[in-house]
């Protein structure tokens, strides 16, 4: 996988972690979710479906949403060059509506997403790395 590709699997699975965090995904908040991965996050740069992707490693993994935010959040630190000022409010549009598709937003999601704020504000890109991508 790419930095950029990278990225975009990271932020899916903080979306996933998200509308978990409240219970198991249920067959309408997958169909919600995958439409919205969908809409924010595709990418003309890479040829797989990244919500697809997210469901059957999550399905398989069953982390729990702690431990599924530390690997993807240290995942946008490691690629964070790509990161560009667009992109991160993609990432943040994205966890926003995850967690408002299926009201009301409960403790724990607005918990993650109140953390993913703060965790990724001071995270910027360099943009001699994500101009490229553009």
């Amino acid at each position: 996988m790419t930095p950029v590709e990278s990225l975009h699997y990271a932020i899916g699975e903080l979306a996933y972690a998200v509308a978990r965090a409240d219970g198991s995904v249920q067959k309408e908040e997958r169909k919600k979710f995958h439409d919205i991965v969908e809409a924010e996050l595709r990418c003309k740069d890479y040829a797989f479906d990244v919500s697809d992707i997210i469901f059957q490693m999550m399905d398989k993994d069953k982390a729990d949403a702690l431990t599924t935010y530390k690997w993807a959040m240290d995942q946008i630190k490691l690629n964070s060059h790509y990161l560009s000022p667009k992109l991160k409010e993609t990432f943040l549009r994205v966890m926003d509506k995850v967690a408002k598709a299926f009201p009301p937003v409960t403790p724990s999601e607005k918990t993650l997403i109140d953390k993913f704020k703060r965790d990724i504000a001071p995270i910027n890109g360099d943009p001699v790395y994500y101009e490229k991508t553009l």
